[in-house]
């Protein structure tokens, strides 16, 4: 799909060895308007204001992974069609 759409990857993070803090969270939500949350197959979008950090956090207590921003929006948690439509702009 990052093929495909052409998209320019800035930086990319291993959840494993380079896990996210919440310091990390909490400066990428100030860059950002707008965060989708994919829980399953469903995708919850807020304003990132109203964001909480364990509602970015999977079932393990782990941020959901990947995590993305794309401009002035984060995706947390993967959502192929949100995704897709994301990088299409």
């Amino acid at each position: 799909m990052l093929d495909r759409t052409k998209a320019r990857i800035v930086e990319e993070r291993s959840t494993k060895s380079a896990p996210m803090t919440d310091a990390d969270v909490k400066a990428l939500l100030a860059t950002v308007d707008e965060v989708v949350i994919a829980k399953g197959k469903k995708a919850v979008t807020l304003a990132a204001r109203e964001a909480t950090l364990d509602g970015l956090k999977g079932p393990t207590g782990n941020y959901r992974a990947p995590i993305l921003r794309v401009g002035r929006k984060l995706l947390v948690g993967f959502h192929p069609e949100t995704l897709e439509a994301l990088l299409k702009g």
